[in-house]
Parts: C-alpha cells; sequence; structure tokens
C-alpha cells in the first residue's frame, strides 16, 4: 500500500473519532445519560411481571392525568 492510502486512512480515523468523542462529551454535558429514577427503580421491578405491571400503572397515572387535564 502506498503511504498516501495508510496517512488518508489515518487521517479519516483521526476525524471520525474526534467527532464522536465531541458527540460523548456534549452527551455527558447536556444531560443525555442522566437517568437516575431508573436506577433508583430498578430493584423494585426485578421479573417481567412486575415491570409490565409498572407499566400499567403509569398508562393509568398518564390517562388520569390527560382526563383531569383543565385549562385555565
Amino acid at each position: 500500500m502506498d503511504s498516501w492510502v495508510i496517512m488518508m486512512m489515518l487521517g479519516g480515523s483521526i476525524f471520525l473519532g474526534g467527532l464522536a468523542l465531541i458527540a460523548f462529551l456534549w452527551g455527558i454535558k447536556s444531560g443525555q445519560f442522566d437517568d437516575k429514577e431508573k436506577m433508583m427503580n430498578h430493584p423494585l421491578y426485578d421479573d417481567e411481571d412486575e415491570l409490565n405491571r409498572a407499566a400499567e400503572q403509569e398508562r393509568k397515572r398518564e390517562a388520569l392525568k390527560k382526563k383531569n387535564y383543565r385549562p385555565e
């Protein structure tokens, strides 16, 4: 292989790696990875049945919020 091909591949790899690093740091700064509630509730829902019940309760809460919503 010619050396210019290797240099182009190396340059492209460094550029794409830099973009990935910038995107990762932006995600951390903007709170994309902050999900404290999930980590706190994780032990509560160990199996599939409990998880399905929790999802159903959440749907019921959302339905009640929509039903009781009164614009001022």
